[in-house]
């Protein structure tokens, strides 16, 4: 009754926003240098959010420098010409907000969050280490340390080492730019001489490979005469051309056996290549994606967790763990991750798996999974266009990787007219065994004592 109750709730939600375009202020140009400039006013609240997205991430930094990108996260926290080290945040919470940054596939963003008259100041900072970045031996020691830890941490010394898109991306693809380690050889990382750290600081943080996104309180003229002042004179660069990260179709299922010896229960991994987010398919993949395992009511997390407890959790999606479904710019994977109940098998999940699949592939979503799948993503796209920092991921993501950060408001229309056999057919198309890759981890025996 509460899931019934829930789901009245939301399409009625839905409902009342139905027909309500979004309707996003976007102004949208270019400095000299190449830098892209996208300013969205927005006076719900007195703040703003002033993020640089930078076209360098996990899937294209250079063969020999896997981690650089991540490496890099930490390095543009080290201080500038102006701004000594640590100073970047203190200045940021000194004046109300708060600020961060990540690595993702395809770009590495930094951000802060400030009361509306902060924007000057968050502009001087962000100009201060795209000109003028410390890359000092110091620095680089430090953070090559931070770097190795985070990933001895995250990665080497927990349960499944993040196994479901670590080692799934590099089992289910064969272009080495979607195949390799993307948190980081621990080699690479260690062995990144200051010399090759500053040329990929020269190459990659230049403006002309960068999206300068203001969203918030201000006045769009006023914002672009700061942009000018403190952007317009850093200097561009020799950018090389972008790699060619298309992946050759799967033909056959990958099966891998992997063991853990910090796990305590089994755990699966399963991995559709999709469409091409221009492709006519995308959107229906993407609602496809939300009826098999969108929430507790779908049919995976149905039939493997509730019905057969087989499965004791079921979580899954597209760019899963990176980010959302429009900031990548390359080929994506479809994941499911499970853990599983001892005396179950992977091979029986995946039975199972086949089985709703199959009943897609033959008939169908229905009516209502249709509709439900479509509350969801559009809640959830309501939901990032809630705050300025989501909305400013939306407007760096469609200039970056599009150049028309315009497509913002262009996106639930096409979204709301997916039918059902559209649905119908991105199953049969996508979803096919031989497109599948599944990495069963299992904890390794234990020694003897």
């Amino acid at each position: 009754m509460k899931n019934v109750r829930l789901w009245l709730a939301v399409s009625l939600l839905a409902a009342v926003h139905a027909h309500a375009a979004v309707n996003v202020p976007v102004i949208y140009d270019k400095l000299p240098n190449g830098l892209k400039v996208v300013i969205s006013e927005a006076h719900v609240a007195p703040t703003v959010t002033v993020a640089v997205y930078y076209g360098i991430g996990f899937r294209v930094e250079p063969k020999g420098q896997t981690g650089f990108a991540h490496l890099f996260e930490h390095m543009m926290f080290q201080g500038s010409e102006h701004v000594k080290k640590f100073e970047h945040a203190k200045i940021v919470e000194a004046n109300g907000g708060n600020l961060n940054g990540s690595t993702r596939l395809d770009y590495t963003n930094y951000y802060e969050t400030l009361p509306a008259e902060g924007l000057e100041t968050a502009l001087w900072l962000e100009a201060d280490r795209m000109r003028s970045l410390d890359v000092s031996a110091e620095n680089l020691k430090n953070q090559q340390n931070v770097v190795s830890e985070e990933v001895r941490a995250n990665v080497l010394n927990q349960p499944y080492g993040a196994f479901e898109w670590l080692d799934l991306w590099q089992n289910a693809n064969q272009n080495w730019f979607n195949a390799h380690n993307f948190y980081g050889d621990l080699h690479d990382i260690e062995a990144a001489k200051i010399d090759d750290v500053r040329t990929f600081f020269k190459t990659y943080y230049a403006p002309n490979n960068a999206v300068l996104t203001i969203v918030g309180d201000v006045d769009p003229a006023a914002a672009r005469k700061l942009v000018d002042k403190y952007f317009a004179s850093i200097p561009q660069q020799s950018i090389p051309k972008r790699p060619d990260v298309s992946e050759p179709a799967q033909t056959k299922e990958k099966r891998v056996n992997q063991t853990d010896k910090l796990a305590n229960l089994p755990a699966l991994a399963i991995g559709y290549h999709l469409p091409d987010q221009q492709s006519p398919d995308y959107a229906p993949a993407v609602l496809l994606d939300f009826i098999l395992q969108g929430d507790d009511s779908s049919r995976f997390y149905q039939r493997l967790v509730k019905e057969k407890q087989t499965s004791i959790d079921w979580g899954g999606g597209i760019n899963y763990e990176l980010g959302n479904e429009f900031d990548y710019d390359g080929p994506m994977l479809m994941v499911s991750r499970t853990t599983y109940k001892p005396g179950h098998s992977a091979e029986e999940i995946l039975h199972e798996v086949d089985a709703i699949v199959a009943d897609l592939q033959q008939h169908g979503p229905t009516a209502r999974e249709v509709a439900d799948a479509k509350v969801r993503f559009r809640s959830n796209f309501y939901d990032s266009l809630e705050t300025t920092g989501g909305k400013a991921n939306l407007l760096a993501s469609f200039a970056l990787f599009r150049d028309d950060p315009t497509q913002i408001n262009k996106v639930l229309p096409l979204f709301d007219a997916v039918t059902a056999a559209q649905i119908q057919s991105a199953a049969q198309k996508y979803l096919a065994p031989s497109n599948r890759t599944a990495i069963d981890r299992v904890p390794a025996a234990k020694e003897a004592k």
